[in-house]
């Protein structure tokens, strides 16, 4: 089954908050080798004037992931997720994201295109506060394999 073009223009519901925890910023600073003390130590982060430590700013990925889940869930999305490539991924952020923050995404499908017998999707997840205020754009192009 080919991607659904309808699929273009698709909002899907905000999903649950996110509660940031430091641990899981020290984790995933020390998995992509982030050297900054801010990212690290929440002493080093409020010398710096944060509240807490500062994710790397690909950790935007980490709430992004649950509205991509929303898009491979989708039934009529014609989206095998055995046949998918990610082929870009880019952040537009507004304030860094820190250790306490409680974040929730929406994801827009932006743009699903067909190349020969493969589809691009292009889904991006905005990412607000608890106040409702813009951190961060994730935006991820997947690549969907045609039959063989």
């Amino acid at each position: 089954m080919p991607v659904n073009p309808e699929l273009q223009g698709r909002v899907f519901p905000p999903t649950a908050p996110y509660l940031v925890g430091r641990e899981k910023v020290r984790e995933f600073a020390r998995a992509v080798f982030a050297t900054n003390p801010i990212n690290l130590d929440p002493d080093a982060a409020k010398a710096a004037g944060y509240d807490d430590v500062v994710a790397p700013p690909t950790f935007a990925v980490v709430v992004q992931e649950q509205t991509l889940a929303q898009l491979l869930a989708e039934s009529d999305a014609g989206i095998d997720f055995s046949r998918v490539v990610h082929g870009d991924q880019r952040f537009t952020s507004t304030r860094p994201i820190v250790a306490g923050d409680l974040l929730t995404a929406t994801l827009t499908v932006s743009s699903v295109k067909s190349l020969g017998g493969h589809s691009m999707v292009t889904a991006e997840s905005s990412i607000t506060d608890a106040a409702g205020d813009h951190v961060v754009t994730a935006i991820s192009t997947l690549v969907v394999r045609g039959d063989e």
